[in-house]
């Protein structure tokens, strides 16, 4: 019986993480194949009765790849200030899409400091140890009520790190780490399971 339990656990270790990567892979797939239907149909590739799979994810990353191309150089980013300054003029609709433009401006920025360095910090009360991203620094009235130095830090949840808290802490209480977001982010996943190895260099905020 003992056999079979650790027979039973390694099974386990093996399929579970490859299904559910698979099970990723192909709801990403999925969805990005749904793109094709913004093609003409006979410019959509069909085997029988089925889409070709995987083509969407080809013509996303093509879309991707035409847009940033267009957006770095001169006539591009003047069209964009164009149609920016239009979308901000729209009701309700330049509410949403300022708040989502400076969330993403901030992620995806290449001169960009949010979640370029992870922080060791007491959460949720004293004595309980938590690691949490920097993703900037407070500003506007904020600033009128905190006297100190202070870091905004969002404390991810686990093991679904999409969820979490947003909070300023004093900088004093937020202890840099020597490991990259990225290992930061799998030792959050894991639970604790997977244990960084050799500390990687980071980004200071």
């Amino acid at each position: 019986m003992l056999a079979l339990r650790k027979w039973l656990f390694s099974g386990l270790l093996v399929i579970v993480p490859l299904a559910i990567t698979l099970w990723v892979l192909n709801w990403i797939i999925g969805t990005l194949d749904q793109t094709l239907w913004l093609l003409p149909e006979e410019w959509q590739l069909w085997v029988g009765q089925h889409r070709v799979r995987g083509l969407g994810v080809i013509f996303t990353l093509a879309i991707l790849l035409g847009v940033g191309a267009i957006a770095s150089n001169f006539v591009g980013k003047r069209l964009l200030g164009w149609g920016d300054a239009v979308v901000r003029r729209i009701p309700v609709v330049r509410s949403i899409y300022s708040s989502v433009k400076q969330v993403s401006d901030t992620l995806f920025s290449e001169s960009g400091n949010a979640f370029r360095t992870a922080v060791l910090i007491e959460w949720p009360r004293q004595g309980a140890w938590t690691i949490a991203f920097v993703t900037g620094t407070p500003g506007g009235d904020v600033l009128n009520y905190l006297q100190d130095d202070y870091l905004g830090v969002y404390v991810p949840t686990t093991p679904n790190p999409t969820g979490g808290y947003f909070v300023m802490l004093k900088r004093s209480d937020c202890i840099e780490l020597k490991m990259s977001v990225d290992e930061a982010l799998k030792y959050i996943v894991s639970m604790g399971v997977v244990v960084p190895g050799a500390p990687a260099s980071i980004a200071t905020a």
